[in-house]
């Protein structure tokens, strides 16, 4: 008999059919009918004969003719949704659906499989799972070492062994002793009561990443969980089946409880949960829609499932991983902003930085030459002013090696830190299966990434601040040489004026957000968790910042590419032309004011999606093998073969570069 699982007013409803021919309005009038039925005013209607509704699928929100059948509109145990006329308007309305799902509508299943064993993930393998391009399974070596750290559990729980969070209460219930027949009651009294989080669901990818790392992490083998329940999160996630994470309400020690626990919550059933085919619904449903059953968790397992740093560290992958694409992105926009401004480059000359080799300095330096030196991409607007009487530039383009370069050297360093979380064992206690013991410790403390996402907001910052100043020089004619505001008829145009101001907010909200928030700690769980990391926020802003940081460079991309209409016909070197042509494919020249902030979305979507990198970086390449005494590539940031070989964009053999 067909199911169709039903989203009413927040509602979910499993309304059965036993005839595959009623209607799609059959299916809209018996939900509502059964959810008047299940309150006790009736929902504020008389009867199902007064309600006006539409009726739409869950996956891409598709409007359904009333007068269709369900077996040709819908698959069996589809969700839908049943929207009642006027609550849409309604602030009390619950969409089935999360922020930025149009992005899900395109989501395939992925072929691909990543192994995981807890030593080897990269930060660019986390993100690439968080955008949903791989599945997961374990290695046999892992596997192995979940199985031994089980049998230890196992062997306490039959020995009825004192130890902390299996046969004990947590926190400073530590002391109190559970009986054996209450050990599962415990693990999932733990799930329900640490699932305390508030603010907005992660998004499906940051989700993602939060259940793949902790399935990393518990492949380590130092956590107890038994292969089954392990196999059985693995099969969560290869459906896409994701719970719903409030962003807010951990302190970073002991671990993520709260963000940890509402994960779990929806792998044993309950709470809310997500996949693409269903929208947002009870956990038990989604599940079953995809033929997967509740975890039924046994001693150890919650507690094995919700102590660690995977929440402040997940967000921190994709925060190091954005960092490092808008970093190297903003030497490709600083460099066009210093030909627009008609700079020189000696300020980048390779002696001058050989006696400061900071490795970040060095390769910003490297990366200004290859696509500003003349003698390989001849420039025209560098030479209508090579005898000019200038001898040097202001601080914002001559101090972009040693300002860009510190930001490049800051993200290397965190991205190290990040890494090397992302593949430690966090639990407490630890499971040692060589000893046949377990050890409590303090490894599910966040102050390691909590400190270095503080300080990856501070460094990338910077990138937004000295982009605001060349915004300024760029707009303002009397350092330009340009029309003011980058527009003609100035007065009756305003062109880049307060784009330039969005600019300086961003940046001014910016140094409010690079606030330390490690140097905070407030005593919890009755002084027992006494000094915690506030690591959690530490990663949010600093994606905030990052997102800053990009839109601030979008603007300035937006206002070099317009400076050069003012010197045309004259053309800018090979690279910096093709990066002209890949903004201009998507935001025409500015011949009079119109509403820009599409234009400014568009430079982002560029920016957030490396495609600046993307054109530029062959001909960056191509430079460092001719001069390869000169360059080496020096940190994570740096350009590498890998990349190219995958992203490249191929030079025509026809060009001189």
């Amino acid at each position: 008999m067909p199911r169709y699982t039903v989203h009413v007013r927040g509602e979910w409803l499993a309304v059965p059919c036993q005839d595959a021919q009623l209607t799609v309005g059959w299916l809209g009038r018996e939900a509502v009918r059964r959810y008047i039925k299940n309150k006790p005013d009736n929902g504020g209607f008389a009867s199902v004969d007064n309600v006006s509704f539409l009726v739409r699928r869950c996956k891409g929100l598709g409007l359904l003719d009333h007068e269709d059948p369900l077996e040709v509109a819908l698959e069996d145990n589809e969700f839908v949704e049943v929207v009642i006329e006027g609550d849409a308007m309604s602030s009390d309305f619950i969409p089935s659906q999360p922020e930025g799902v149009y992005l899900y509508s395109k989501y395939r299943e992925p072929e691909k499989y990543i192994a995981l064993d807890g030593d080897s993930l990269t930060t660019e393998d986390l993100v690439n799972l968080g955008k949903g391009h791989y599945k997961i399974k374990l290695t046999p070596t892992a596997e192995k070492k979940v199985q031994n750290s089980r049998e230890v559990i196992e062997s306490i729980v039959k020995e009825k062994t004192v130890v902390y969070g299996i046969t004990t209460g947590f926190g400073k219930f530590a002391r109190t002793v559970i009986p054996v027949s209450k050990l599962e009651e415990l693990q999932v009294n733990l799930v329900r009561s640490h699932s305390s989080g508030v603010g907005k669901p992660l998004i499906p990818e940051r989700c993602r990443m939060l259940l793949a790392l902790r399935i990393n992490v518990l492949a380590k083998g130092y956590s107890g969980i038994s292969l089954e329940t392990l196999k059985q999160v693995i099969e969560v996630f290869n459906a896409s089946c994701l719970p719903y994470v409030p962003e807010k309400g951990t302190v970073g020690a002991s671990g993520d409880l709260a963000p940890l626990s509402h994960l779990a919550l929806g792998l044993i059933g309950e709470g809310k949960m997500w996949s693409p085919k269903s929208g947002w619904a009870d956990a038990k449903y989604v599940l079953a829609a995809h033929g997967l059953k509740p975890i039924v968790l046994k001693p150890k397992e919650g507690l094995a499932l919700i102590n660690g740093t995977q929440m402040i560290t997940s967000l921190g992958c994709e925060a190091v991983e954005r960092a490092s694409a808008i970093a190297r992105q903003a030497d490709i926009v600083a460099s066009l902003t210093l030909e627009v401004l008609k700079g020189t480059t000696k300020a980048f000359d390779t002696d001058i930085h050989a006696v400061r080799p900071h490795r970040g300095q060095v390769e910003v330096a490297f990366r200004f030459r290859s696509l500003l030196d003349s003698d390989h991409h001849p420039s025209e607007i560098a030479e209508s002013h090579r005898f000019c009487d200038r001898v040097q530039d202001a601080y914002t383009l001559r101090c972009c090696p040693q300002i860009h370069g510190v930001v490049n050297d800051t993200i290397a360093f965190v991205k190290n830190i990040i890494t090397t979380e992302i593949n430690s064992a966090t639990d407490n206690p630890m499971v040692f299966a060589s000893r046949g013991e377990t050890v409590s410790g303090g490894n599910f403390h966040g102050e390691y990434p909590a400190k270095a996402l503080d300080y990856l907001a501070i460094g990338v910052h910077e990138l937004a601040a000295i982009s605001e100043r060349r915004i300024e020089r760029l707009c303002n004619p009397s350092l330009s040489e340009l029309p003011a505001f980058l527009v003609a008829e100035g007065g009756l145009n305003s062109g880049f004026m307060i784009a330039h101001c969005t600019a300086a907010a961003l940046v001014s909200e910016n140094k409010a957000l690079c606030h330390p928030s490690s140097v905070d700690s407030l005593s919890t769980s009755a002084a027992t968790e006494d000094h915690v990391s506030m690591g959690g926020w530490a990663a949010r802003k600093a994606l905030r910042v990052i997102e800053h940081v990009e839109q601030v460079l979008a603007i300035e991309l937006l206002a070099a590419c317009q400076g050069i209409e003012f010197l045309r016909p004259l053309k800018t070197t090979t690279p910096l032309e093709k990066v002209y042509d890949l903004v201009r494919s998507v935001v025409r020249p500015w011949i009079k004011d119109r509403f820009m902030a599409p234009d400014i979305e568009a430079a982002h979507r560029l920016l957030r999606e490396q495609k600046v990198w993307e054109v530029a970086a062959p001909y960056i390449e191509k430079y460092r093998m001719e001069h390869i005494p000169e360059s080496r590539p020096v940190s994570p940031t740096a350009f590498s073969l890998e990349f190219l070989h995958k992203k490249s964009t191929k030079i025509p053999e026809s060009e001189d570069v």
